[in-house]
């Protein structure tokens, strides 16, 4: 084992143990974090409302407490901004990440406390380096660079004495020295507010170094990887940096874009490692190279609750925790955070695949969904379903949306998928043919509303032609950074818009 790996392993050797401590107690874990939470929030003005400091269990505090959207949380974001302290979380919050998960143009800032910081995001780092040399103890990272493309969003000010930006921005402008002596690039280029420019920028400054890993967002490393490919007139990206051995990636599905990465980068040494952050907390780590399900850090700051997506706006649906939740269920996430997020339903879904130890899969947005006919289809279907049909005809794809054609008086409803391919089908009838087919296979729903053509007819696959998606992100100032092609919509909003750019 390489020296510096050693000493790594040697000094996280204690907090592998943990890990392994919340995989075997992770009721127990999770009630300490429960008492932890409240006992600090106690004396805010959110903790003496609901009066935290007589609440002694979790029924109290869900009957207590309601569920929260980040709507519920602008006044106090807002006062919070103006400098106003011990509101949702003890002390002055004077960071809040921006996030801009969908195309929408309405921004979220998420409070981020130094607990939130230090206890969940850079903790997270650590596990993931932890984990990763754990199983594959004779890695070589060390001796190189970790390529950093970080958000599109410089630091800007928030409100009195509150600063905002992006997640990545704000973990790198307050990152520990030490972590420049790995990171590449240089923390201005990586905050660089041009996303197109910057990619110009990261690959003058990376292309002689030795890049041994890299982490982030598949979408926009895709984009930075095809640019370094241009610029050099390599074939594949281990041309450029021989020793890359991984990428940790995160953000949205890896699904669609693993054949792409193959193909620029072939050859058995690279490794992918999925992660689950957002700017409300960072949640799940793939521990096990031998599945894509990420086991859910139960230690860092955050109490989960889980409700059975579909039903998260119905004040009376129970809210489980760990230890009541079952395998199999699709679960909407509400979480309660060391950042000031009480009962947050934050809008995501997933499924457990193992509860020894909880290990999870994450299946969509409860707002990224088709259901214009009671058909409820959910990201994970189309993931599976476009694997399939990618496999039957050899196509690779870029980037994807998909939507609902309403029923007119002469006709029935459909869905229409606007796609950008990197490698077309062989055969665009037999794509569409095994999409719906794998989509009747994975959801019943979706079968019974294709019964003989009664509700839904065939889906409409229509090819976008390349730069599509790119050019209609830039438009929305949505280039880089945490930002992410919306998969799925109940609505036309994102189909529409696309044709302006096809």
């Amino acid at each position: 084992m390489p020296l510096l790996s050693s000493i790594f392993n040697l000094v996280n050797s204690q907090r592998l143990k943990q890990i392994d401590n919340f995989r075997r107690y992770p009721v127990e874990t999770q009630k300490e974090i429960f008492s932890y939470l409240l006992e600090k929030a106690s004396n805010t003005e959110w903790g003496q409302k609901y009066r935290y400091a007589s609440i002694s269990s979790l029924k109290d505090y869900q009957e207590r407490v309601p569920l929260q959207t980040y709507d519920d949380l602008i006044p106090y974001v807002d006062r919070m901004g103006r400098g106003e302290q011990d509101l949702l979380w003890p002390g002055k919050i004077r960071w809040f990440a921006k996030s801009s998960g969908t195309t929408s143009s309405k921004s979220k800032f998420i409070p981020m406390s130094r607990e939130a910081l230090e206890e969940s995001q850079y903790r997270a780092i650590k596990d993931i380096l932890a984990i990763y040399i754990n199983n594959y103890p004779a890695t070589r990272i060390f001796p190189g660079k970790s390529l950093t493309l970080g958000g599109s969003h410089r630091i800007d000010q928030f409100g009195s004495g509150a600063l905002c930006g992006d997640l990545s921005a704000i973990m790198i402008e307050n990152s520990p020295f030490y972590a420049e002596i790995v990171r590449t690039p240089k923390k201005e280029i990586a905050l660089f507010d041009d996303f197109e420019k910057k990619l110009e920028l990261i690959t003058k400054a990376t292309v002689k170094q030795n890049i041994t890993n890299f982490s982030g967002t598949p979408s926009w490393y895709l984009s930075l990887i095809k640019y370094i490919l241009g610029y050099t007139g390599k074939s594949s990206l281990p041309d450029v940096w021989p020793n890359l051995e991984v990428f940790f990636h995160g953000g949205i599905s890896f699904s669609p874009y693993r054949e792409i990465y193959k193909k620029l980068i072939p050859g058995d040494q690279m490794h992918y490692m999925e992660t689950y952050n957002a700017s409300e907390g960072f949640f799940g780590i793939q521990d096990d190279p031998e599945s894509s399900d990420m086991l859910l850090m139960l230690d860092y700051g955050i109490f989960y609750e889980f409700i059975p997506a579909g039903t998260p706006g119905n004040p009376d649906t129970h809210a489980y925790g760990i230890g009541e939740v079952e395998e199999g269920v699709n679960y909407a996430i509400v979480i309660s955070t060391n950042g000031g997020l009480w009962r947050y339903m934050m809008g995501d879904t997933v499924v457990f695949t193992g509860t020894d130890p909880y290990r999870i899969r994450i299946t969509g947005r409860t707002k990224h969904f088709i259901n214009a006919f009671g058909e409820e289809v959910i990201i994970d279907n189309a993931e599976a379903a476009l694997h399939e049909a990618c496999k039957a005809t050899g196509a690779i794809i870029s980037e994807y949306t998909a939507g609902p054609v309403y029923m007119s008086t002469s006709s029935k409803g459909s869905h229409e998928w606007i796609i950008e391919f990197e490698k077309m089908p062989s055969d665009m009838a037999l794509f569409t043919e095994v999409l719906d087919a794998t989509l009747k296979s994975v959801n019943s729903d979706y079968e019974a509303k294709r019964f003989r053509d009664i509700n839904l007819v065939l889906p409409l696959v229509r090819v976008a032609p390349a730069g599509t998606f790119l050019n209609w992100m830039k438009s929305k100032n949505k280039l880089g950074g945490q930002n992410k092609v919306p998969r799925l919509s109940n609505t036309r909003e994102y189909i529409e818009e696309l044709y302006n750019f096809l």
